[in-house]
This record gives C-alpha cells, sequence and structure tokens, in this order.
C-alpha cells in the first residue's frame, strides 16, 4: 500500500485551505478504530473530512458519508463535545518538511484559535491528537506512555511535543546544479539511496516516478550518470521544488498506485481528495475482505469437519439402532418355543414365523429362556428409543451440513475484492453466521433491514432483453426471492446441488423464449457448486411456488411445480456474456 509522503499531505491540504476554509465543524463520527469522520459545511456545501491513523494507511481527504451504525468510540465523543460548532479556520504543516497537519479551530472566523488537532501522518507512528491553545493535550486516537516512548510521550494533561526534527537536509529551489549533484555524489552508491539519505521529503515512490521520468535505471549509482542524466534528472527536482512552492498539483492514476506530480499519470483524477479517497478506500476494503473472507472460510471449515463428524456418528447409532426390530423378533420366537430351552445353552435354532428358516438366537448361559427373552426386549426398548431420539438429530445435523455448503459456495463466489459491494457481500455473510450463532463476536453490530438493492446483485442480460439478477449471499436470496420477484418472473435454482438464487425478470405479458431459459440455466448452473462441471440439473419455477419454511435458515426454501433443465456453467465462462453495470 502506497503511503502518503510529504507531497501529498502537501497537496491535500492545499485543497482544503482553497475550497474548505472556514468551515463550520457539525458533527463528528468514528468508523472504526483507525479512523474518525468531521463533517465540515461551508457556504457552498457540506462534506466529511476522513482522518486515518491506520499503521499501514494512515491519510486525510474529503470522502462520502460514514455508515448509519451506532459510534461507540470515545475519542470521537470528546472530539464532538470540544469541536462541535466552531469554526476550522486553518489548515496547515507545522513544519514545511514535516508531515503533521495542524487543524485550527475557533469560535468564528478571524479570533484566535481555541484548539489544535494535530494529525500526524508517519507511518506506523501515526496518531490525532487534540490539544488546547496552549498545546496541552486533551485527548489522543492513540495514548502513548513513557513505557512505551520515553522520547515521546503522548497522553492526557502532557504538553504536547513536536516530533522530533530529521537529520536529513531540506531542499531549497536556490541551490545550483553542481552544489546538488556534489552533495549527492558525496560518498557514491545508488543514486535512489543517496537521494533519500541527503534530503527530507522525499519517498520512495517519489523517487522512483522521478528517476524514472528522467528515462533514468532504478538501480543506477552516483557514478554511472553522464552529466545530461544529472541535466535531466534536476530538472525534475526543481518541478517537484516548484510544485511545492506554488502548491500545484497534477493527481493521477499511475500503472501502479499515484502521484500527484503528474509523473507518469494513464488517468487522471478530478483532485486530490477524491484520488486519495477512492485510492484508499479500496486498499482499506482489500484489506478488510481478505481477512473476513479468511476468517469466515476457516470457521465454515472448521464447522462442516465437525458437522460431518456428528452425522457420521448419529448415522451409525441409527443402525444399530435398526437391530431393535430383530431383538423383538428374536424374543418372541423364544417366548414361542420356550420349551425347547435348555440349561447351559449359549445360542438356540428356532424357525422363523413366516419364512420358517431357522435362526440362531445366542443366549446368556446364566438366565433361563423367559429372562434372555426379557433382556431382548429391554433391548428393544432402548434401541427404538434411542432411534427416535437419534433421527431428528441427524436431520437438524444434516440441514446445518447443507447450510454451510450453500455459504461455502457464496464464498468460492466472492473469490477476490473488485467492488465495494464485494466487501457489502461478505459482510452479509458475517453478519448471517453470527446471527446463527456458528461467529460469536461481542461488537457485531446487528444491522437493521433495509430495501434490496438492485446493484448489489450480479446482474446479466439475456439474449430477449431480460434482467438476470444473481443472489450473491443467503440474504440477498432470501431478498431475491420473497422481495423482488414478482408474479410475472421465473425463480432458479440447481437441483440438490448448493447455489445461488436466480430470478429472470420478465415485463407483464412477455414470455420467455427457449434461449433466454437456457441462458438463465447456465448462469445459475455457474453459480453453485457444479460451476466446473459440463452440465448439471437446473429447476425453475413461478415465484409463487417458492416458499421458505418457518424457522428454516437464510437461504433455504422449497419449491413446487417446477421444471428441469440442464444448464452448461461453462458457457457462461467461455462465451461473450457481459455483466451489467
Amino acid at each position: 500500500m502506497q503511503p502518503v509522503d510529504l507531497t501529498t499531505l502537501t497537496a491535500v491540504c492545499a485543497e482544503l485551505r482553497d475550497g474548505w476554509l472556514p468551515a463550520r465543524l457539525e458533527q463528528v463520527y468514528q468508523r472504526d478504530r483507525h479512523m474518525v469522520s468531521l463533517a465540515l459545511r461551508t457556504l457552498e456545501g457540506r462534506s466529511w473530512l476522513n482522518i486515518c491513523w491506520h499503521p499501514q494507511a494512515a491519510h486525510l481527504c474529503l470522502g462520502g458519508p460514514p455508515p448509519r451504525t451506532p459510534d461507540t468510540f470515545t475519542f470521537s465523543q470528546q472530539l464532538k463535545h470540544q469541536l462541535g460548532g466552531l469554526a476550522l479556520v486553518a489548515v496547515d504543516l507545522i513544519h514545511p518538511w514535516e508531515r503533521v497537519v495542524d487543524f485550527q479551530f475557533a469560535q468564528r472566523p478571524g479570533e484566535p484559535p481555541l484548539w489544535h488537532l494535530y494529525v500526524e501522518i508517519m507511518g506506523k507512528y501515526s496518531n490525532a491528537i487534540l490539544t488546547h491553545a496552549d498545546q496541552t493535550i486533551v485527548t489522543a486516537a492513540h495514548q502513548v506512555s513513557r513505557q512505551q516512548s520515553s522520547v515521546r510521550p503522548i497522553q492526557t494533561g502532557q504538553p504536547y511535543e513536536m516530533p522530533p526534527r530529521m537529520l536529513e537536509d531540506a531542499p531549497s529551489r536556490q541551490e545550483s546544479l553542481d552544489d546538488w549533484r556534489d552533495r549527492l555524489c558525496l560518498i557514491p552508491g545508488p543514486l535512489k539511496r543517496n537521494l533519500m539519505k541527503v534530503y527530507c521529503g522525499l519517498s520512495s515512490n517519489l523517487v522512483v516516478s522521478m528517476l524514472e521520468m528522467a528515462d533514468l535505471s532504478l538501480d543506477c549509482t552516483t557514478d554511472d550518470l553522464t552529466l545530461a542524466d544529472w541535466q535531466r534528472l534536476y530538472e525534475r527536482w526543481q518541478e517537484w521544488l516548484q510544485s511545492l512552492h506554488q502548491e500545484r498539483f497534477k493527481p493521477g492514476w499511475r500503472s501502479q498506485g499515484y502521484t500527484v506530480m503528474g509523473w507518469g499519470v494513464v488517468q487522471p483524477a478530478s483532485s486530490v481528495q477524491a484520488l486519495l479517497d477512492q485510492y484508499y478506500t479500496d486498499q482499506r476494503n482489500q484489506q478488510i475482505f481478505d481477512q473476513l473472507r479468511h476468517q469466515i472460510s476457516q470457521r465454515i471449515l472448521t464447522l462442516q469437519k465437525k458437522l460431518n463428524h456428528k452425522v457420521q456418528d448419529f448415522q451409525s447409532r441409527l443402525v444399530l439402532s435398526e437391530e431393535a426390530d430383530r431383538d423383538r423378533q428374536w424374543a418372541d420366537l423364544l417366548m414361542a418355543y420356550g420349551h425347547e430351552w435348555q440349561p447351559g445353552m449359549t445360542q438356540i435354532l428356532l424357525p422363523d414365523f413366516e419364512t420358517h428358516e431357522p435362526i440362531a438366537i445366542p443366549l446368556n448361559p446364566q438366565k433361563t429362556g423367559v429372562q434372555n427373552a426379557q433382556l431382548l426386549y429391554k433391548r428393544h426398548q432402548k434401541l427404538k428409543r434411542s432411534r427416535e431420539a437419534i433421527a431428528p438429530l441427524l436431520a437438524e445435523a444434516q440441514g446445518d451440513v447443507a447450510y454451510l455448503d450453500q455459504l461455502e459456495v457464496a464464498i468460492a463466489q466472492l473469490d477476490a475484492y473488485r467492488e465495494p459491494t464485494d466487501l457489502s457481500a461478505l459482510e452479509d455473510i458475517y453478519e448471517e453466521l453470527s446471527q446463527q450463532g456458528y461467529i460469536k463476536d461481542p461488537r457485531r453490530r446487528d444491522r437493521a433491514a433495509s430495501a434490496p438493492d438492485p446493484e448489489s446483485f450480479h446482474r446479466y442480460r439475456s439474449p430477449s432483453g431480460f434482467d438476470v439478477l444473481v443472489g450473491r449471499n443467503n440474504r440477498q436470496n432470501d431478498d431475491l426471492t420473497s422481495r423482488l420477484a414478482t408474479d410475472y418472473d421465473l425463480w432458479f435454482h440447481t437441483q440438490q446441488i448448493p447455489g445461488s438464487h436466480v430470478l429472470l425478470r420478465l415485463d407483464a405479458g412477455r414470455v420467455a423464449d427457449d434461449a433466454d431459459l437456457q441462458f438463465t440455466a447456465n448462469i445459475a448452473a455457474y453459480y453453485s457448486r457444479a460451476r466446473q462441471s459440463d452440465q448439471a440439473p437446473v429447476v425453475y419455477t413461478a415465484p409463487k411456488h417458492v416458499y421458505k419454511p418457518k424457522g428454516a435458515k437464510p437461504g433455504t426454501v422449497i419449491y413446487k411445480h417446477e421444471t428441469v433443465i440442464w444448464g452448461y456453467p461453462q458457457r457462461v465462462s467461455s462465451s461473450a456474456i457481459v455483466r451489467m453495470p
């Protein structure tokens, strides 16, 4: 993940000063333990300023509104209490070459600041610290005790200390080419390393792009460069310093990462704020997606192993319980032919009541024939009670296995993060597992039920132009079947195979052609466990014939009046089907 360097931070502050000063602080919301959002309002509009101190993704930029879930963090409550209703009057770097931004708040524009919110964008040492005008710390996103750092503790009630000054020299626009080159060549070595060791304010990404724009190798040394090479690199150096001085930047996307210098841009961005918001939102979502997917996959795998073992145990016990009828038959034979019993017998041959074939019945020689029959009757009753108790437990365990198999298919389809709806679909699965008791998470926040969003489903277009919607998890499957489907639509699902619910949406009076039915059946097979097969049976019926049993788990339905059609999943992956935006 590309860290925010001094150049990017300078560009962010320049845009904030240009369009968002002064601004009134209306609301504070902490999204998670590493990010807080400040709602700012000016005469032109309102936006959210995101301040993130995550060790790998520290940044600040304007972004979209936060989610509508309760904010239970103390840091945001303290910021809201102290800064609510005040005016943001200044956004400045505490030092031209230091990655610390000072947000100053006053009662109204033109008055001296009452509060300072220092945002330190410094990798794993990033932080957000609120102080009085006299620099006394009131609260901090991350407090640092003297045991953690004897150099610079950060604790409530202590005076705020600026970060230690850097030892590297500060770049200067007045430095000549000869002096600049001599300074870099003082100790021969790799050019990239020398640039970052001699001067402050540089980052690895900035130096790489600077060398690329000067047509220099990334692993070149100071001894490799010709006078023309030094001249080209010096021009880029001056271009960078001039951009910092004039606060004029050209944000855009590079082939890898982003830049605010306009160097190697493959796609320009509308603003630095939009660039950073999209980049770090995608990066954080990617990180959260990978962690959440791994957690869910491991939990499902563990539960499947336990449940499969339980099912096997129940089945083996059920097989034993089937001997109950045999024990009763033996006991009846002993009572009917008790006169043939002799003392000391360990086995007796008696004819079957129906076939008259001899049956060997083992006996306890210490007991009489009647006593042996009584033992068999008792064992018959015990095995019968065991069978009656095991049967519902086995059915419940098999239902849980089928439910987890369905979730496993949904997780397999969410193989990588591509867009925010991927993370939302994965969070739905985690929420569902938590609600069903499969994952215990005391921090879980139940999300209120909301109307299904058609944009969250996988969306295709059939040959006749009809929409085909595919559920991405059990929550979407339920929404698709019970909330979105109309009497005109058709519902598809693989037969006896875990998979997604698929809906072919038809207009009133329209009838689906065979090509539409086959197209949708192929998609239903593709979004199922049979994705790698050549073909799979798919059923389709009207949504009014699809029912959710009372008390059933999410995504579980029963159906009737279905028609079976073969689906060919390989045609979906190999044909030129375009998913609708």
